[in-house]
């Protein structure tokens, strides 16, 4: 959500659109909810930009500004959401005292069964 205004905010300032707080608030809020599930999702925030920059009366052709550096923005989006989930998974398994003892590489219990 936060990339999302702040890349708006930049195509407004590109293209010397002034914002009232008003707006900048209505944009936050409005962010909030469009932004629910875009992190699995590759390029899925320029679709939730080009929407935003429409919603405000801001040229959609602003987003060719951000074209060139999406695609690294989004790899840190996806492996910071990819850490998040994994770190928040292993918190979950330990206070529920589910992480049980792993076998060394190599040796498993496939043989027992």
């Amino acid at each position: 959500m936060m990339y999302c205004t702040f890349a708006v905010m930049f195509i407004a300032q590109a293209y010397g659109i002034e914002l009232s707080m008003a707006q900048q608030i209505t944009m936050l809020l409005l962010l909030m909810v469009t932004s629910k599930g875009m992190a699995g999702v590759p390029r899925a925030s320029l679709v939730v930009i080009a929407a935003t920059l429409n919603q405000f009366q801001i040229p959609e052709a602003g987003i060719l500004l951000l074209l060139g550096i999406d695609h690294f923005l989004d790899m840190g989006r996806s492996a910071t959401n990819v850490l998040g989930n994994a770190i928040a998974a292993s918190v979950v398994a330990k206070t529920e005292d589910s992480l049980g003892e792993t076998a060394p590489l190599g040796e498993t219990d496939l043989a027992k069964v």
